[in-house]
């Protein structure tokens, strides 16, 4: 080879190495500088936008699906999807206006039967994927359909509210002032919701980047079976990592139902799509590439800034939808097509 040309395969290779350095560094920070750039642009265009009590009302917006979110990515971790987490919200909704509205128990009740509803949930999709080995997607799909069902079932399709009547007489309970709390209450100026949100962020967090059963869960993600080999008991671990989506699920629909002050038919069927967009995008946040605590907490925080600032640009509110399919659809992209290195062995 001449000196020129030498020259110039080196010149081709300096070249490629700094495009890999550019695409790597704009996956790595992409979505952050987005973030950073939707606060900038809403907060000039609407000054109301960047107040601080406008960001409470974010933070609180998205509290609700950031905690659905959050078990979401830990049943994502071992390669599953929970695709029932929204009928899980949308049925403790319904069995905590029961418990209050319909039998007048207290609301620390309704709190545990709120849980126990999670927890049935999750049993039902790991005995389906752990014992009956049916593939995630299609049985959790099946237990959304179940539970939508059973929280149609045992109200008669019908809202649970205070005064509402039953058998010919006002139903005898009504929401409680502490199970009220939890909704709408404070610690201090911020929201109950948002403190919960970040308590279970650290605590998912802690889970998956600082305990054995975080890497364990990851290992059955990486490859099921080398996990196997190495001695980890996968059944187990997956069965926990529904056990921990089904429980996040309960205490999201708890919060909601206390925002709400009724039980609403269909409450949690908005949260699916808003988590699963909230988790997948945090695939991208950092290079992370898998699923992540930090990285589901700034999707929610990406979805609920986009959507307040639509709001306070009096966008039409059924483009919102629109958004966050797009949204999602960007962020499988940019998990499954632009990650550094992932384009070249696929064309390979």
């Amino acid at each position: 080879m001449t000196a020129a040309g030498r020259l110039d395969a080196g010149g081709g290779r300096a070249t490629n190495a700094r495009s890999a350095k550019v695409a790597a560094a704009a996956y790595r920070y992409g979505l952050v500088v987005v973030l950073v750039a939707m606060l900038v642009i809403f907060a000039v265009l609407r000054p109301a936008f960047g107040t601080f009590g406008n960001a409470l009302i974010v933070l609180q917006s998205v509290a609700v699906v950031g905690v659905v979110a959050l078990g979401v990515t830990v049943s994502m971790t071992t390669g599953g999807f929970d695709l029932s987490a929204g009928a899980c919200v949308g049925a403790v909704v319904m069995v905590t206006a029961l418990a209050m509205v319909r039998f007048n128990l207290t609301g620390a009740t309704a709190i545990v039967a709120g849980l126990l509803t999670g927890l049935l949930v999750a049993g039902v999709n790991a005995l389906l994927t752990v014992v009956a080995r049916v593939p995630d997607l299609v049985a959790t799909l099946g237990t959304m359909f179940l539970f939508q069902g059973l929280a149609l079932i045992i109200t008669s399709g019908q809202s649970v509210s205070a005064g509402m009547t039953v058998d010919g007489a006002p139903a005898p309970g009504r929401y409680t002032e502490g199970f009220a709390w939890l909704g709408g209450g404070t610690i201090g100026p911020v929201p109950v919701p948002v403190v919960v949100f970040a308590l279970l962020a650290v605590a998912v967090y802690v889970l998956l980047n600082h305990t054995r059963w975080g890497r364990a869960l990851y290992a059955i993600g990486g490859n099921a079976e080398a996990a196997r080999l190495a001695g980890i008991r996968v059944a187990r671990y997956r069965a926990l990592a529904y056990v921990v989506s089904g429980l996040c699920a309960a205490v999201a629909g708890i919060m909601l139902s206390a925002r709400l002050g009724r039980g609403d038919v269909g409450a949690g069927d908005p949260y699916l799509l808003q988590s699963v967009a909230a988790a997948l995008i945090g695939y991208a946040v950092l290079g992370a590439n898998r699923p992540n605590a930090l990285g589901t907490v700034v999707g929610a925080l990406f979805i609920g800034v986009m959507i307040n600032g639509m709001t306070m640009l009096n966008a039409p509110y059924y483009a919102q939808t629109f958004v966050q399919g797009a949204l999602l659809v960007g962020a499988l992209v940019v998990s499954y097509t632009l990650t550094p290195g992932r384009r070249e062995r696929s064309i390979r």
